[in-house]
């Protein structure tokens, strides 16, 4: 430690006062005279020729004997003055240094240059797909913590931001924005940017989605397929694409991007899936509308307009329409898939097959796909109780007239109530 050391620890202390009057023992030089507290060692009040009084405060540090100004005493009390010569003295002796908490301080990058940091370094590692959806999401990371250090940013800080995301670009936006957020301080501890558990994202929870479980009926498809046919006298390009979406479960990012490189007669060699490279079985419709479409001279892509890809937002904007045609509001074009999961459960596929068909990476993640029809339960269950009272022997409405005005026998004869445990099942 310096004196620009000393000078910090003064600088840091001068908020707080009142203590007793001085006692003091003086000492003279040239143009100078210095009055040193007797109860005090290390502070003083120095006065120069032109008349300039200033308080002083003096430590050994590294050896040395430093001296420092506290303040002028125009401005700052003898009491003020001495409450900080006691403090700086103290935090002297117990080794405080400011300075190395600035160094430490300035070794911390700002948020914006880590981000930047974080971007190039990270962002060449993902794939195509993944790359361009985080692209989107980075404009919330650019404006979170304007002119703020990385170390600086408390959990807080990102709550609010999480809050203000969620009220704007509403709760999924927020939740693939604070993933991304928490991807770039684990890095940041990594690479030995901040210490290990300092990440502020940690205890942020993601904001609860709700279920959107929407399977068309027999009818709606129906309608679908009518306003489907209507697009395709003027889009056929989007209208193709649409069906394939349909008939294979596939994602519309997975089809909009869809090369003729990838199609291998009934199969589809995704190469850049959500979950990774995937085989995509197809089925004979399937085929049939690819072998029909026309092909670009100088592009390869499956899906086309005019001299471009066709983008998943015009996609959309196309899907729009139909969906506006079959009186269909509600039905996104993500349940599609939705409803091509739900009819191969009705079939009585297994959920590890409907999995495989829509390229999930887990069951868990099949299972939220899985629902069936009401009707198919109801069948289900009509269809278990006509077989238990087939094996009872007794047809419903009999077993409804011989309950009436009787408790059931739970093994202890009628009247009795099962005792606690029982009836559970």
């Amino acid at each position: 430690m310096n004196a620009l050391t000393l000078n910090a620890i003064v600088a840091q202390e001068m908020a707080m006062s009142s203590l007793p009057t001085l006692h003091v023992a003086e000492t003279v030089r040239a143009s100078r005279h210095t009055a040193w507290a007797s109860e005090l060692p290390g502070f003083g009040l120095r006065r120069y020729a032109s008349g300039k009084r200033v308080f002083l405060v003096q430590a050994r540090m590294g050896g040395r004997s430093r001296t420092v100004t506290i303040g002028d005493a125009k401005v700052v009390s003898r009491a003020q003055a001495l409450d900080v010569a006691r403090r700086v003295l103290l935090r002297a002796q117990t080794g405080d240094d400011p300075a190395e908490v600035r160094q430490r301080t300035r070794r911390t990058p700002l948020y914006e240059s880590f981000l930047q940091e974080f971007w190039t370094k990270v962002s060449p590692h993902w794939k195509a797909s993944t790359r361009n959806r985080n692209s989107y999401y980075r404009k919330h990371l650019e404006v979170a913590f304007p002119r703020r250090f990385l170390d600086g940013i408390a959990p807080g800080d990102v709550a609010g931001w999480f809050a203000d995301i969620t009220a704007s670009s509403g709760p999924g936006a927020a939740n693939r924005a604070l993933e991304l957020l928490r991807t770039l301080f684990n890095k940041a501890e990594t690479w030995g940017v901040l210490p290990p558990g300092s990440n502020p994202c940690e205890g942020i929870k993601r904001n609860r989605l709700r279920k959107h479980e929407c399977l068309l009926s027999a009818d709606e498809l129906a309608r679908f397929g009518r306003a489907l046919a209507d697009l395709a006298a003027a889009a056929p390009m989007h209208a193709a694409a649409i069906t394939l979406i349909a008939l294979t479960g596939c994602r519309k990012g997975e089809i909009s991007a869809l090369d003729w490189s990838e199609v291998k007669g009934r199969r589809l060699l995704l190469h850049d899936a959500k979950t990774g490279p995937r085989t995509v079985w197809i089925g004979i419709e399937a085929a049939v509308l690819l072998s029909r479409l026309p092909r670009h001279p100088e592009m390869s892509w499956v899906f086309w307009n005019g001299e471009q890809q066709l983008k998943p937002y015009q996609l959309d904007k196309a899907y729009y329409r139909v969906r506006s045609f079959a009186g269909l509001e509600h039905v996104r074009m993500h349940d599609l898939r939705h409803s091509f999961a739900s009819h191969a459960a009705v079939m009585s596929e297994t959920l590890p097959m409907i999995g495989k068909l829509l390229g999930h990476s887990s069951l868990q993640m099949t299972a939220r796909y899985a629902h069936l029809y009401d009707d198919a339960v109801v069948q289900a269950n009509e269809g278990i109780g006509a077989l238990l009272v087939h094996m009872m022997g007794e047809s419903p409405a009999a077993m409804g007239r011989a309950g009436e005005g009787a408790t059931l026998r739970c093994g202890r004869g009628l009247g009795h109530a099962p005792s606690r445990g029982q009836g559970d099942d």
